[in-house]
């Protein structure tokens, strides 16, 4: 399983929401919110929203954005809407490391029914990827795939010669982005074509891919011509039907 040790979050598989670990972030009350051990699942997370600046931790922008993911994660719009007076690229930093917290629910879902038997190599639709985390780039079957890629995402995210800070991203290390979020798309890609019951479940419960695309787009992350998921709001139209088409094919092979 993927981990992502160097980050500030812990998961909770119960619930596939991300816990965040205490740093001193104050409630109203003057207790510091936190998830106590023992603590039921109806009951984590029971503090109110916050505003962002009224968060005072060297995470502010972290958890300020998990804070409004769990209070509604279909509400895309307002989560990937850069909040007032914050830096552009930090907050694509954090959008970028919460996309990678979140995938490894995905790949736990996909892991019983991915396997290399099932999935020998690494495909999207017609498209087929190598995996570059070796020294030669080759090809692995897809879970591992999955698990390659999203490992060196995290392990770039945090690796402190490009990102020292987290109030700001140096400009030499934005173009990172794109590599990230190009590469992050093929684990959708993979999930859509060949596990749609998975995609779509986990889709419904996350909105994790309509957010990821629209931040990638709306910044400009990913090309169109790499989008090969069909739209996901309107699954009536041609290119949609091709594509059951297409998962059908590749269930039968």
């Amino acid at each position: 399983m993927v981990t992502n040790s160097t980050m500030d979050e812990k998961t909770a598989p119960s619930d596939n929401k991300p816990v965040s670990v205490s740093s001193g972030t104050l409630s109203p009350t003057g207790r510091p919110q936190r998830n106590l051990p023992g603590t039921k699942d109806e009951s984590l997370y029971q503090w109110p929203q916050r505003p962002l600046e009224s968060i005072e931790s060297a995470f502010a922008l972290r958890e300020y954005l998990q804070s409004l993911i769990r209070q509604d994660p279909h509400n895309v719009d307002l989560i990937i809407t850069l909040p007032t007076g914050q830096d552009e690229h930090a907050w694509l930093y954090e959008h970028l490391c919460q996309v990678c917290l979140e995938l490894n629910y995905l790949i736990v879902h996909l892991e019983p029914e991915c396997t290399p038997e099932v999935c020998p190599e690494m495909r999207a639709e017609e498209w087929m990827y190598y995996c570059a985390t070796h020294p030669t780039p080759r090809e692995c079957c897809a879970i591992d795939y999955l698990t390659h890629t999203l490992d060196g995402a995290s392990a770039l995210l945090n690796n402190v010669k490009f990102f020292p800070s987290r109030i700001c991203v140096p400009e030499g290390s934005v173009k990172n982005f794109q590599s990230i979020a190009r590469r992050l798309y093929r684990i959708f890609a993979h999930a859509y074509f060949h596990h749609r019951d998975i995609f779509d479940a986990f889709e419904a419960e996350t909105s994790l891919y309509d957010r990821f695309l629209k931040l990638s787009r709306s910044r400009k992350l990913i090309t169109d011509k790499l989008i090969i998921i069909p739209n996901l709001n309107n699954e009536d139209d041609s290119v949609a039907a091709g594509a059951r088409q297409i998962m059908s094919r590749s269930r039968v092979d």
